[in-house]
């Protein structure tokens, strides 16, 4: 191939390039400007209280996975 040859399939990979840059640039746009839910989830917010949770519901948990209670990590 000549030097003219490499210049000009340079050329259309770069076009291609450019084309397959702005058909993605328009999909993201239009995904972006319509954003849909996903199936199954409830589109409303939790609310977290501020209160302190009740130490109760932390007697039979295991503490940060060493396993049983007054057992400790080697």
């Amino acid at each position: 191939m000549s030097v003219q040859d490499d210049l000009a399939a340079v050329k259309r990979r770069l076009q291609d390039l450019e084309h397959t840059v702005e058909e993605l640039e328009r999909r993201v746009g239009t995904e972006r400007a319509a954003p849909q839910p996903p199936e199954g989830r409830a589109e409303s917010l939790v609310t977290i209280p501020d209160a302190p949770y009740d130490r109760g519901l932390w007697t039979d948990a295991d503490d940060e996975g060493l396993g049983a209670r007054d057992h400790h990590a080697p």
